[in-house]
């Protein structure tokens, strides 16, 4: 195996914030907002800290302005304490180990498979596309939402996420956005939600939809799962395959190192483009304020924790695959979160992104031809990634 790429970063290290190894750093730089009267957070022991606590409720997302009332229609990102507890312990069993190896791992080589398949006929494909399929296949599986072509799901739901790619466009432009939105909400309901309610109530399956109808849960209470598994796993996972493809497919070196690699130095190389590259930039937590106050709000820092030398060792700039070896930690530092709201499917994620990859890199003349747009999603303080062509050799 060919030594890492940048193995035994000495001090002096040229890499800075400034001229790193990030390609979404600079428009993170420009985008990323924090709220004034927040306490910005980046130091590595002090964001897990924050984010271990069991003082601090979930913040961001407009959790802040969601009142006490209807718990039974909030997903689990927003919920706290005993209810939340609860709602993780009944999705637990779908992000197991074993569901990944005996239920979601032929899903993945299945949809792989079919997406390569169309990249050798075709000669070319856009990756963003062709990762959002096959994460919505996965999350669809999971969820219960296995009554839908799937292609045709992911266009609608895609339309329905997209966020990144309206900034600075005129009034008339972004109504019309959210009208479309709006349309495929209903469409994405009535075509691919009410189908599978359908199929549930006759034959319940262990997935989301089932559980959620032993619950007893409404209709409103169902989409809104739904739409949370959209963001908060289709779509991420999309932009995690996106941007280590860009990578990998940029740097022989570190595509040969993939390639030649098990399963544990994959992963290793893909949590490292992930620390170098979170996608979402920062995680929020408050406190529960007195009646009649404010709660006081710890804007985490994603992209300045993962670049704290004491946790993440020297050169953080770099990108460099046998860090977390070397500093003996987990390669995911806070990557995905830690504490309560940690994300219940990373695991998934690296499975889909590592299977994926290995597929896509062996393809004889495999070769980026286009690098994506960039763009900035303020809902979920995420970049975004968009138009980017692979190509091959013809079959």
């Amino acid at each position: 195996m060919v030594a890492s790429v940048g193995s035994g970063a000495a001090p002096g290290c040229p890499f800075s914030p400034e001229k790193g190894e990030s390609k979404s750093a600079a428009l993170r730089q420009e985008r990323l907002r924090f709220e004034e009267d927040a306490e910005r957070i980046g130091s590595y022991e002090r964001a897990r800290e924050i984010l271990l606590s069991r003082e601090l409720l979930q913040g961001g997302g407009g959790a802040e302005k969601l009142g006490p009332g209807d718990l039974e229609a909030l997903t689990v990102f927003y919920l706290d304490g005993a209810a939340h507890r609860e709602k993780r312990a009944s999705i637990a069993r779908f992000f197991t180990p074993k569901a990944i190896t005996e239920r979601y791992h032929a899903i993945i080589e299945r949809e792989t498979q079919r997406l390569l398949a169309e990249l050798r006929r075709e000669g070319r494909i856009r990756l963003d596309v062709a990762s959002f399929e096959l994460t919505v296949a996965v999350a669809a599986n999971i969820v219960g939402l296995t009554k839908s072509d799937i292609p045709k799901m992911a266009r609608r739901l895609a339309i329905i996420m997209s966020a990144a790619f309206v900034h600075g466009h005129g009034l008339f432009a972004r109504l019309t956005v959210g009208l479309r939105k709006s349309l495929n909400i209903a469409t994405f309901y009535r075509s691919d939600v009410l189908p599978a309610l359908r199929a549930r109530r006759r034959a319940p399956q262990d997935d989301v939809l089932s559980h959620l109808l032993a619950q007893k849960a409404s209709r409103r209470a169902i989409l809104m799962e739904c739409l949370t598994y959209a963001a908060g796993g289709m779509v991420t996972t999309r932009e995690f395959i996106v941007m280590a493809a860009w990578h990998l497919l940029e740097r022989p070196e570190l595509r040969r190192d993939f390639l030649e690699a098990d399963e544990e130095r994959q992963f290793a190389i893909l949590l490292e483009i992930l620390r170098l590259e979170p996608i979402v930039s920062m995680l929020v937590r408050r406190t529960d304020p007195a009646p009649g106050g404010r709660s006081v709000h710890f804007a985490v820092d994603l992209r300045a924790v993962h670049a704290d030398e004491a946790a993440v060792g020297a050169c953080p700039h770099l990108l460099d695959p046998d860090r977390a070896k070397r500093m003996k930690t987990s390669g995911a530092f806070l990557s995905f979160g830690a504490g309560a709201h940690h994300c219940p499917g990373r695991q998934v994620a690296l499975h889909e992104a590592r299977i994926f990859l290995d597929a896509l890199l062996r393809i004889p003349g495999i070769r980026l031809e286009r690098a994506p747009e960039i763009g900035w999603s303020e809902m979920l303080m995420s970049y975004e990634l968009r138009d980017a062509v692979v190509a091959c050799d013809p079959a």
